[in-house]
């Protein structure tokens, strides 16, 4: 392969196109405005916003654990110190959970990672085709593109719906359920809380975060992030576009009756809706390669819900590829 496309810029399209990267030609590009995918920051000011996506980075395996201490020593990554108050009792709270986070947002290790890389940002896939030994990719935007090779990391659904007609027994007998998550962005008079994130056991309201705590910016103001259950998501996902305001309004309620903070004003709100947040039951696969087709897909959606898993499939996924 003398040039390979890779779709998306989170964690595992950002690996693979590193690993790639050494070896081929890799252009990459994203529905989206910046770098991130799951992990991107969301802008207020500046340098002043919100992880709206990725809560923060709980390594397991000892390989990534490897990777994110590089990273720490580089300052991409950085300890989330502060105060986290665990009030789930369906889960078991683990005292030596280590939370990392990017040092100027979630999305600082792709952005690390595709550094050196051409990124392509307003560029959703809408159709793929093959012509010939290559592949024909044509953008919502109207741009068409051909390369030998293709990768694409988005969530099951998209992927399946671009290439099923070649991919057709791999996605055969394969049933994944994604989960959506609402998460509301909010600045806030300051509130005295000083609480850098709760773990609530509530119907509507899953995480909340605030962003003052991870020590990137200083404000006058609160800014705090606000997510959902996956339960409440799944339920209400369809109706939030068109009810934007009431739930907004809901998770703010909702926030203040759980944690007893003072609310005065609030200066922002946005609300943004992840449809396919994450896989709760995982593939007996890590990632899929199509050694005559020159095609391959990887995310965290194959092996587990976490960001270390899609980290994991891109590794896989590079084995396979240049075995």
């Amino acid at each position: 392969m003398k040039n390979i496309c890779v779709i998306g810029t989170g964690i595992s399209g950002a690996t693979i196109s590193n690993l790639l990267s050494k070896k081929y030609k890799v252009d990459v590009f994203d529905k989206a405005k910046g770098i991130g995918g799951r992990s991107a920051f969301r802008r207020y000011l500046s340098n002043v916003g919100f992880d709206h996506g990725l809560q923060y980075i709980s390594p397991k395996t000892n390989n990534f654990k490897k990777f994110l201490n590089n990273l720490i020593k580089k300052k991409i990554v950085k300890k989330w110190v502060g105060s986290h108050k665990f009030y789930n009792e369906k889960v078991l709270e683990n005292k030596n959970h280590i939370k990392l986070i990017g040092t100027r947002g979630n999305n600082s290790i792709s952005k690390y990672l595709l550094r050196n890389i051409n990124c392509n940002f307003g560029f959703e896939l809408h159709k793929v085709q093959k012509v010939k030994k290559r592949w024909k990719l044509t953008f919502l935007n109207g741009e068409i593109k051909y390369y030998e090779g293709l990768i694409i990391t988005a969530p099951f659904p998209q992927v399946k719906k671009l290439t099923i007609k070649f991919l057709s027994n791999f996605f055969k007998n394969k049933k994944i359920k994604m989960n959506a998550n609402l998460t509301v962005m909010v600045v806030l008079n300051k509130t005295k809380n000083e609480i850098s994130s709760y773990f609530f056991n509530d119907k509507i309201l899953g995480w909340a975060a605030r962003e003052n705590s991870k020590r990137r910016f200083k404000y006058k103001y609160d800014l705090w992030t606000l997510q959902s259950t996956y339960t409440w998501a799944n339920r209400n996902f369809s109706k939030y576009k068109k009810q934007k305001l009431k739930f907004i309004n809901l998770f703010i309620k909702q926030f203040q009756k759980l944690t007893k903070s003072k609310i005065e004003k609030v200066y922002f709100s946005n609300i943004h809706g992840w449809k396919y947040s994450s896989n709760s039951k995982p593939l007996n696969v890590k990632s899929y390669w199509n050694k005559s087709l020159k095609i391959g897909i990887c995310g965290d959606w194959f092996n587990g819900p976490r960001y270390e898993n899609g980290w994991i499939s891109a590794k896989d996924l590079y084995k396979k590829i240049t075995s």
